[in-house]
């Protein structure tokens, strides 16, 4: 592995970090004060990244994307990490999963994603349903050559500004040497499809502006073009497209933390107290070098697990270990930027507790912690017959 970067992926940090900097952060504290992002903002977000030749970075060129590989994505999203994902999910990097679209799908759904002309939600989670995909009561019957959908789904992010929505819903059992299991099924939902509605969700303490929501089904029918995929094979679709995922939300995670220690870094360079900077002491000089090795492992980890992913290597394990650091490391990271600058770091003068805030949902979605860890303790273990 070539630790260096390249001077194309060199090129893809500058010119994103510039933008993130010159078009996203002026916007920020406007907002986390009113929870909204106006649409006009959303709309010119999306022109100028398309102007810039970024939008759909994630996609294969042949169908209007950027063709960037997994490390380089990993590195683009580690600088979108700096900014309120409020307004970074107007970049658009619509779901992988995408790509499992039929000829008819590609048309309706896959290419204008690419071309920025719809956006998509994706919608597993239920009330009932987290973690375990499984225990899912939404449901889909068939009827008639199609199929009716019924129950609800929440936590669903972004979905207020979707255009359709991927949802996975229960459709059947199948055996298992655990007994009878659910089978689960992937369609793609427009949003004005009747009988789905799309409700505001929680109140979130994290990400302002960066809605979650609630998506409700009552006798909601599809014809079995909807389905993407096969029936009852939406896990194996989603094993295959969303796992790496968590890659994204570690170097996001990365990308916050070091926006947060290069602040606490120059407030320790210039605060003075007891006739030097605070810098200077002890117990501050040494949380410096600690956070920023912490935060040096988490991006190394996140570049591997990337790294791997571009060349077909074995990367489940490496994936969920730079997910659970990356986002374990950000909230020690936003922790002791507010610790250094002692009572100012409350202040909303600094976004410092904005990060704070914001870094909590990061060990809880795309997997959370204690799913990482059974992940990687479950790949340790196996090949010795555990």
């Amino acid at each position: 592995m070539d630790f260096a970067l390249s001077n194309e992926q060199q090129l893809i940090v500058d010119t994103v970090r510039g933008f993130v900097e010159r078009e996203l952060y002026p916007h920020e504290d406007e907002v986390e004060r009113t929870g909204i992002v106006p649409k006009e903002l959303g709309q010119d977000i999306k022109r100028k990244v398309i102007e810039l030749g970024f939008f759909a970075p994630n996609l294969p060129e042949e169908v209007g994307g950027g063709g960037l590989s997994p490390l380089d994505f990993a590195l683009l999203e580690r600088e979108l990490g700096r900014a309120s994902m409020a307004l970074t999910v107007f970049w658009g990097r619509p779901s992988g999963i995408l790509m499992a679209c039929n000829n008819d799908q590609r048309d309706k759904y896959l290419l204008p994603a690419a071309r920025g002309d719809k956006f998509d939600a994706l919608a597993m989670t239920e009330p009932s349903a987290g973690s375990d995909i499984r225990s899912m009561k939404c449901s889909a019957q068939q009827k008639n050559g199609d199929w009716i959908l019924n129950g609800s789904k929440h936590f669903i992010s972004h979905a207020d500004i979707a255009d359709f929505i991927i949802v996975f819903v229960a459709t059947g059992e199948e055996d298992s040497p655990r007994g009878k299991r659910k089978t689960i099924t992937c369609f793609l939902v427009d949003r004005d499809t009747p009988g789905f509605h799309i409700r505001p969700g929680y109140n979130s303490v994290s990400h302002r502006g960066y809605h979650n929501c609630i998506l409700t089904f009552d006798d909601c029918r599809l014809p079995g073009g909807q389905i993407l995929g096969e029936a009852d094979r939406g896990l194996e679709l989603a094993n295959e497209w969303l796992f790496a995922t968590r890659i994204t939300v570690a170097a996001m995670a990365v990308g916050r933390a070091r926006r947060a220690f290069d602040i606490a870094l120059n407030y320790a360079s210039q605060r003075e107290q007891f006739g030097q900077t605070i810098g200077k002491f002890q117990g501050v000089s040494f949380q410096l070098a600690d956070l920023v090795t912490e935060i040096d492992a988490a991006d190394w980890l996140t570049l591997n697990a990337a790294w791997r992913l571009e060349n077909e290597l074995p990367c489940n394990r490496e994936i969920a270990s730079a997910k659970l650091f990356a986002t374990e490391m950000l909230a020690k990271v936003t922790d002791a930027a507010i610790q250094i600058h002692g009572g100012m770091g409350l202040m909303d003068d600094l976004p410092l507790t904005r990060f704070w805030r914001d870094a909590r949902v990061e060990r809880i979605w795309e997997g959370t912690s204690e799913i990482q860890r059974h992940i990687i303790s479950r790949d340790l273990l196996r090949p010795l017959g555990s």
